[in-house]
This record gives C-alpha cells, sequence and structure tokens, in this order.
C-alpha cells in the first residue's frame, strides 16, 4: 500500500478526533480491536482521499460528521462480510465430514464469496434475485420466470447482466 504524506489538515482531524471517532465506535463495534479498525480505517480513507487529486486541500466544513459517515460505510462493509461468512460458516455446519474443507481452501471459498457478493451489490434486485435463484436454489430459467412473474427472456437477460458483473469484478 502507497505511504501517503499527512497533510497537515488530516493531521489536525486526526488529533483533534481520533479518540471521540474510537469512543464513539466503541459502542457499535463488537470489540475494542474491531472498533480500532474502522477508525484507523476511517483515516486511511481520509488520507487517501486528501492525496489523491493533485494534493488538493480537504474542505471538510464538519469533520465529526464526515467521520462518522466515513465509519459508519466502514461498519456496514464489515457487518456484511461477518454475515456471509456466519452463513457460509452455517453451510459447513450441515455438510458431512468427508467434504470438510482445508482452511486454506475455506478462506479461499470465503473471499471469493465476498468478491461475488460485491459483484451483486451493485445490480438491481430483480437481476440479483434471478441470479441467486439460479445459483443458490438450482430454479431453471422458466420456474424462476413463473416464480417471479417475468418472462423467460428477461431471466436471461439479467441473468446474462449478472454473470457479466461476476466477470467484471473477478480478479
Amino acid at each position: 500500500m502507497p505511504q501517503h504524506p499527512l497533510h497537515p489538515e488530516v493531521e489536525t482531524i486526526f488529533r483533534q478526533h481520533h479518540a471521540w471517532l474510537r469512543g464513539r465506535l466503541m459502542l457499535r463495534a463488537s470489540s475494542h480491536s474491531e472498533a480500532e479498525d474502522v477508525a484507523s480505517e476511517t483515516f486511511l480513507q481520509l488520507t487517501e482521499k486528501g492525496c489523491s487529486t493533485e494534493r488538493e486541500l480537504l474542505d471538510i466544513r464538519h469533520p465529526r460528521a464526515f467521520l462518522s459517515t466515513v465509519a459508519k460505510r466502514i461498519l456496514i462493509k464489515l457487518w456484511q462480510r461477518q454475515d456471509l461468512e456466519v452463513a457460509y460458516q452455517d453451510t459447513l455446519r450441515h455438510m458431512p465430514e468427508a467434504v470438510a474443507l482445508s482452511p486454506e481452501t475455506h478462506a479461499m471459498l470465503v473471499e471469493a464469496i465476498c468478491q461475488i457478493d460485491r459483484a451483486l451489490a451493485a445490480l438491481p434486485l430483480p437481476v440479483k434475485t434471478v441470479f441467486l435463484l439460479s445459483r443458490l436454489e438450482g430454479m431453471r430459467y422458466p420456474q424462476i420466470a413463473a416464480h417471479m412473474g417475468i418472462s423467460q427472456a428477461t431471466v436471461e437477460r439479467h441473468m446474462r447482466r449478472a454473470l457479466l458483473q461476476c466477470l467484471s469484478c473477478a480478479p
């Protein structure tokens, strides 16, 4: 990760508001370390924003509101990832032991699931629903069309869009 020199404005905001932000996050985060991580990521994003466009100065009139908004977005992404991991763990618990995965394979699958989730998050709900019904529920296109009350051509179009989205987000 590139190291950015701190703008004086960022350093001032950090000194004045880091303890406040960390305290606020302690009320919402599940642990002290999670609050620290989110606070650090918030200021990292602030640093990257300040250094992104030819060293332009930051113009933040309400730093606490800005920091709260950025931290909230980071927390939401963290919670979404945790929810995905819990759902995946539940699925693994219901698998026979012969299908149990190695820790490396498990980590790779969790990351793949998170990548798919990020890709699907950008899609409209009907497109996402068609994709999930097809891939997770194993429904065929005519079944999905009947289930959702749309044409089979629309199902095909939605699947194409979802698959292209997943491919565009692939590493």
